[in-house]
């Protein structure tokens, strides 16, 4: 699209909905500014962004090439803890959907079209009474949306119970082009914590209920990348992968956590394709044991590393790393509290990623051709696990011995087989390009975000990366 285009006077506006979890908002964040830069106006709605959290609502009072942000204040102090992230929704639950109902009822805002996350996806009801046409954005991958539609047929069958427990040591094939599933790949399988693995079953059982509502199913991902997703239900549109690195507005995409861009001076200085970038998402949880495995390994392997080692990464009060590691590791290694995370993965210095396999993470690398060593955590991180390292081939697992810690020569072994794999990086290079394609002009995700919103009610259409 020609920057200088006039912006037609009469076009559409779309309502984003995200919950505050940042592996949702970042996507949804870049899709939107994709939207924007298409001439849609975009209002992003969320709560819990760092401009907010000092006290109040945080609205934009202009609009910024067609975009503006409303985040709503939490009232909390949140953490990363089941119990807080449980705290938090809650609060979603009271404030959100009537201040949404407000922005559809006033006739200044023109709306003409919602997209709500999947987590939000009971929201879907109040501009379907109002008859407007609606999208749910599905964070994780195909495979994870064809278990949830498929819950109905595994109660039946009996391979769950009623609270999702499996009861069969059955592998199930859910998609004809990927691997079969198997039970602790079920996205709320949480064996330590019966109860923590009941809530997350009836809770996806009840998201995938409602998001049967909207009128499309996105997602993060491309045709060629899952081409049998789109017979889980007729209405999914992929639009991935969903990036900022083409458009330099989205390049600064709002984030929930502060990032440190002078990581991106320390991978100018290092040889290219020579550092295993290390990053847990903001859900995942390490003991201090477990901790001290890594950087024994990262210390040991003598490579360069960037080590996203946030305050939140333990299960404890106490720093993801020592002074002393940081001391003996020098030069050699970098540390941040949280990177910009798609800009390392395309920088020619970042030769690994070290991963939980959250879907935006793993989609993120596998368009900028970075293979992965998998390292999941929870939920749809395991079967996405299971597609890198033996759907795509783009990735090697990590095994956990008896006590259930990564060890470090396990840690070291992996890495340094990554580094020399020909085949998987091929593979992600491959990927990468298949992926760049999709959103170019023509391509299948650039044609999907162009048929989404002429249905929502936008007049003149432009290609996604044009």
């Amino acid at each position: 699209m020609n920057e200088n285009m006039e912006r037609p006077k009469e076009v559409g506006h779309i309502l984003v909905v995200s919950s505050p979890l940042q592996g949702h908002a970042t996507p949804l964040f870049k899709l939107s500014h994709r939207m924007a830069k298409l001439g849609m106006k975009v209002t992003f709605l969320t709560m819990g962004l760092p401009e907010a959290e000092a006290g109040a609502d945080a609205e934009s009072a202009e609009w910024n090439e067609g975009m503006r942000i409303i985040s709503l204040h939490s009232g909390l102090q949140v953490g990363g803890g089941w119990e807080d992230q449980k705290k938090l929704h809650g609060r979603i639950h009271t404030v959100i959907p009537s201040y949404m109902e407000e922005l559809l009822t006033k006739k200044t805002q023109s709306i003409s079209g919602v997209i709500v996350d999947s987590a939000l996806a009971w929201m879907l009801a109040i501009p379907k009474k109002m008859g407007l046409k609606t999208a749910v954005f599905w964070c994780s991958n195909a495979g994870c949306l064809a278990l949830g539609f498929k819950i109905p047929h595994l109660l039946q069958s009996k391979y769950i119970d009623q609270d999702g427990s499996p009861l069969k040591e059955e592998r199930i094939k859910l998609l004809a082009d990927m691997p079969e599933m198997r039970e602790s790949d079920l996205m709320w399988y949480f064996p330590t914590d019966k109860e923590i693995q009941k809530s997350m079953f009836h809770a996806i059982k009840g998201i995938v209920h409602h998001m049967a509502q909207a009128d499309w199913i996105i997602g993060n991902w491309f045709h060629r990348l899952d081409p049998d997703a789109t017979t889980v239900t007729p209405n999914v549109l992929p639009l991935g992968p969903i990036l900022a690195s083409a458009d330099a507005a989205a390049s600064s995409a709002q984030t929930l956590r502060a990032e440190d861009s002078s990581c991106l001076d320390w991978l100018d200085a290092q040889p290219p394709r020579s550092v295993v970038y290390v990053a847990f998402g903001s859900t995942a949880r390490f003991s201090r044991r477990q901790l001290d495995e890594l950087e024994a390994a990262l210390e040991m392997s003598g490579r360069r590393f960037l080590w996203v080692a946030w305050s939140g990464l333990t299960e404890g009060p106490e720093p993801a790393y020592s002074e002393e590691f940081a001391g003996r590791v020098g030069d050699r290694g970098r540390m941040v509290e949280w990177a910009p995370q798609e800009a390392v993965l395309g920088h020619a210095a970042t030769a690994c990623f070290v991963t939980h396999c959250g879907w935006n993470s793993f989609t993120e690398s596998l368009s900028n051709g970075v293979p992965v060593v998998c390292w999941p955590y929870f939920g749809d991180q395991m079967y996405t696990q299971r597609c890198a390292c033996e759907g795509w081939k783009v990735g090697l697992r990590l095994e956990a011995d008896e006590g259930g810690v990564v060890r470090r020569d396990e840690i070291r072994r992996r890495v340094e087989e990554i580094m020399e794999d020909q085949i998987v990086k091929e593979n992600a290079m491959s990927f990468m390009g298949m992926g760049r394609q999709s959103i170019a002009k023509g391509g299948s995700s650039s044609n999907n975000l162009d048929y989404l919103l002429k249905q929502m009610n936008y007049p003149r259409i432009y290609s996604l990366y044009q």
